[in-house]
């Protein structure tokens, strides 16, 4: 069984070629071997990745972010408006983020009520949304909408995970029994949002939250184990690091597959990062990790992510 437990999907071709285009990956050095999907990560595409791999579920993790809204919604202003309108233009589309961020959850889980393969998993950020207005929009999420989980990135909303206007939404996520997918990883600049050990005042303060340290740490993945050790409610994913193994400031596939065993086996889940890496070459990199058992490799592939994420 394979599970894929960490895909991006979008709502079109172009939205997803401009997302891929503009996502500098940088913390793990040079490596010109990269193995990189030549899909876009629309719907369609999507579903024949998952098909390709004989994947029987993907766990979509939707980013919403500023980040993210921003520069395609005033990429997309018409031609031919002067500044003052342009101006304008570009103050409503501040004022229509929460909006964005509604619209963008809704659409994730409705494509998910119409292909069962999918998982949504919706995003939240702090700076959309006031504190109230977040939880509400959780709990409408898994109440009315089917969601089964959050997603968020601290790097790109640039939030601590301790910060206190998302302590409700930990709360919440407890409380309905959510898992939490982070991404994980260093930041450019003194701000350390996403280090492994970034993660440690959350999982401390909310030992029943399951959490989701995605890309093992990414290029600070030599600070997983202590976390790893510290909270049993901490839980990883491969995706992106399991391609960039051997470059300068990555683990080797020796070193990864220890890593593993370090956090041990039962808490990590293959997740590929489609559209920016392959759902079927994902699962065959972790078939060929060394030092791990295939009852290890077959756990990481789909079974694993049955447990943690309630698939």
């Amino acid at each position: 069984m394979i599970i894929d437990a960490h895909i991006h999907l979008y709502r079109s071709r172009e939205h997803g070629l401009q997302a891929k285009e503009g996502y500098e990956i940088w913390e793990y050095g040079a490596k010109a071997d990269v193995r990189f999907s030549a899909y876009s990560g629309d719907l369609g595409d999507a579903l024949k990745a998952i098909d390709e791999a004989g994947a029987s579920r993907a766990v979509v993790v939707n980013l919403c972010s500023p980040s993210e809204f921003l520069p395609r919604a005033i990429a997309e202003l018409p031609g031919g408006l002067d500044e003052a309108q342009r101006d304008e233009a570009v103050r409503e589309i501040h004022g229509s983020m929460g909006e964005m961020l509604r619209a963008s959850n809704i659409w994730v889980c409705d494509v998910a009520k119409e292909h069962p393969q999918l998982v949504p998993f919706i995003g939240v950020d702090p700076s959309i949304l006031g504190v109230e207005e977040a939880e509400a929009h959780v709990r409408e999420m898994v109440d009315l909408h089917g969601a089964r989980g959050v997603k968020v990135h601290p790097v790109a909303q640039r939030f601590h995970m301790h910060d206190e206007r998302m302590l409700p939404i930990w709360r919440t996520c407890v409380e309905l029994d959510l898992p939490v997918i982070a991404h994980s990883g260093p930041a450019r600049g003194d701000d350390q949002y996403a280090e492994p050990r970034a993660f440690t005042d959350v999982l401390r303060a909310f030992p029943r939250l399951r959490l989701v340290l995605a890309h093992m740490g990414g290029g600070a993945w030599r600070q997983l184990p202590e976390v790893a050790q510290a909270h049993p409610n901490a839980y990883f994913d491969v995706c992106e690091i399991i391609e960039w193994t051997g470059a300068p400031n990555a683990p080797s596939d020796r070193q990864l597959a220890q890593l593993i065993l370090d956090v041990g086996p039962e808490r990590v889940m293959m997740g590929s990062d489609f559209p920016w890496y392959d759902i079927d070459h994902t699962a065959k990199r972790v078939m060929e990790l060394p030092l791990l058992s295939s009852e290890q490799k077959e756990a990481i592939l789909g079974d694993n992510a049955v447990r943690i994420l309630n698939i």
